[in-house]
Order: C-alpha cells, then sequence, then structure tokens
C-alpha cells in the first residue's frame, strides 16, 4: 500500500511545492504525495523555472489549502517552514510529523541573478532532504 505524504509550508507557493515534486520523483510509486499551505498564494514562477532547471516539473500543480485534505489519512505530514509547524491543523495520531524550516526564496532580493541563485540553492536543500526522507521512510 503507498504511504500518503503531504508537505505543508505556509503559502503553498515554493518550498511545499519544490518538496512535492522532488518527493514524487524519489519516492517513484511507492507514495500518493500531496501539499498544501496554511493559505494558498498560488504556484510562484520562480520555483517553476528552479525546479524545471533540474528536470522536475511543477508547473501543473495547485496551491491548496490544508483544509481540502482533511478527509486522508496521511502516514507522514513534513512542515518545511516553522509558521506552518506552528499553525498546523490536527492531524490523527498516525501520522508521522516531521519538520525542516527551509528558507523563503520568494523572500529573496536583490538583482534578478542573486534571487535565481537563492531558489537554486534552497532548491537543492530541499532535494537533498525529500531524497533522504525517502530513503529513510519509505
Amino acid at each position: 500500500m503507498k504511504k500518503k505524504i503531504l508537505v505543508l509550508c505556509t503559502g503553498n507557493s515554493c518550498r511545499s511545492q519544490m518538496a512535492e515534486g522532488y518527493l514524487k520523483y524519489f519516492s517513484q510509486d511507492r507514495a500518493e504525495v500531496y501539499s498544501a499551505g496554511i493559505e494558498t498564494h498560488g504556484l510562484n514562477p520562480g520555483a517553476v523555472k528552479t525546479m524545471l532547471e533540474d528536470s522536475i516539473d511543477i508547473s501543473g500543480h495547485t496551491s491548496n489549502a490544508v483544509d481540502e485534505y482533511r478527509d486522508i489519512d496521511f502516514d507522514y505530514v513534513i512542515t518545511v517552514c516553522d509558521h506552518a509547524k506552528e499553525s498546523c491543523p490536527y492531524f490523527p495520531a498516525k501520522s508521522k510529523a516531521f519538520h525542516h524550516n527551509f528558507p523563503d526564496p520568494a523572500k529573496a532580493s536583490g538583482t534578478q541573478e542573486e534571487i535565481n541563485q537563492e531558489f537554486r540553492r534552497v532548491r537543492d536543500q530541499i532535494k537533498n532532504y525529500c531524497r533522504q526522507f525517502v530513503e529513510e521512510n519509505l
């Protein structure tokens, strides 16, 4: 039976979307992966572009509110920012909670190249975390 994984962040626009993409990629057919936010901010174009640079297409993802998934019995809930961890709604005791606070690349400033570099830096952190998560838990 496939494990069900929810990745949760504040706006479901960058970090959780990238993590969803990598978790789907690394888990192949061993998991159903969802992402959601405490709020919905829409899919960040910088996240889409940065993931495409690593051959992961998240352009078809949607920004979803966590309330949309209340009826799914998740095996794992991964919060990828401190705000989501603090605001995470209750999930059944069966769900195992994980947390890693990734910087928000959408808040990067500077030249376009500096912003792109921050997106890549955070993407690579998320990629490594997701690879390790799948190796250790699936």
